[in-house]
């Protein structure tokens, strides 16, 4: 039995590995200027030199590609702890009104720096946006005290999400003019326009977080089954709640910070990883949802660009597309049950 499962999980982790590399690759040669796979890839190992072809490869894709692997876990993995955090199976990121929290910071400082001629560096912007998630993520656990089932606390972070976004289009009406489309394209949720060296701050953010929620995976495991039996097998609960809060929101506002606010990865992925594994084990779970999230968000971005070429979508658009269906099963599966 134990064997059979061992195979299930490393034949469900060459099939995600397999996935984003053919993904990974698919980004980096379709396009608006169009190259084989085999030139992108001889582009990353250096066998092909073309100067045309480096330049898109290298300055253009590769940075759009590496955010969309990188933020895609981020989201999936955040969706997952925040799923096994208030034992719902549609709270997520932008579910609970977190991404909108982030997206409302950093609006405002995006807003206050151009007005004063000042350039927010990618430190500055995840800071902005690390307060805006965390802010509606400890709103949303003081409600959670108060709400008599799960359903009013989704409610209530779909309200908080509508608040914040209000919130933020009536600030954007006080940005120079020069900024309103940035802001406006930055919060529909977009992995362009991602510069090379916001790959490393990104990655450095976002592996780290992953590292964190990864070494408690087994504290996890013992939440899921109730408070009173994580406290028996010696877990702190206070120090674990405030971890899970600080790993959440951190990987919502580096997605929020580099993308803008991009729907539904959190909530679907995780799920759709767990029926491919069909198990809930957070050890398992986590890399995988990373692994899914990245699949998931690569996809959305090549539909994004490629659909109504050259004309380009928000990546957030074709997330919900795919996204939605997944939450509307997800919810119908737990009716029946």
């Amino acid at each position: 039995m134990e064997k059979s499962k061992t195979a299930k999980y490393i034949s469900g982790f060459l099939l995600l590995i397999v996935l984003a590399f053919v993904l990974f690759l698919l980004d980096l040669s379709m396009g608006s200027s169009s190259l084989s796979p085999a030139d992108a890839l001889g582009v990353l190992t250096g066998a092909n030199n073309d100067r045309a072809a480096v330049r898109i490869v290298m300055d253009i894709r590769l940075p759009r590609a590496l955010a969309a692997v990188l933020l895609g876990g981020a989201l999936s993995t955040a969706g997952f702890l925040l799923q096994s955090f208030f034992r719902n199976p549609i709270a997520g990121p932008f579910v609970l009104g977190i991404s909108s929290g982030a997206k409302l910071t950093v609006a405002a400082v995006m807003i206050a720096a151009s007005n004063y001629g000042f350039l927010l560096g990618s430190a500055a912007m995840v800071g902005a946006a690390f307060v805006g998630a965390a802010a509606a993520m400890l709103f949303i656990l003081l409600i959670s005290g108060r709400v008599k089932n799960m359903a009013q606390l989704i409610i209530t972070g779909i309200m908080v999400g509508y608040v914040c976004s209000a919130v933020t289009e009536l600030a954007v009406n006080f940005a120079d003019d020069s900024n309103i489309v940035n802001l406006h394209n930055w919060s529909m949720g977009s992995f362009s326009g991602i510069k090379t060296g916001d790959t490393g701050v990104m990655a450095a953010i976002v592996l780290l977080a992953f590292f964190g929620a990864f070494m408690f995976s087994k504290p996890i495991s013992a939440y899921s089954l109730g408070e009173a039996y994580a406290e028996n097998m010696g877990v702190n609960i206070r120090v674990f709640r405030v971890v899970i809060i600080l790993l959440s929101s951190l990987l919502s506002a580096c997605v929020t910070a580099f993308a803008g606010p991009v729907s539904f990865v959190g909530v679907a992925v995780p799920h759709l990883v767990k029926a491919l594994f069909n198990t809930s084990k957070p050890l398992v779970i986590i890399p995988a949802a990373f692994l899914g999230g990245s699949c998931f968000c690569m996809c959305c971005d090549l539909a994004a660009r490629m659909l109504f070429a050259p004309r380009e979508l928000s990546v957030s658009t074709v997330t919900a597309f795919f996204g939605a269906p997944v939450v509307i099963w997800i919810m119908l599966k737990r009716d029946k049950k």
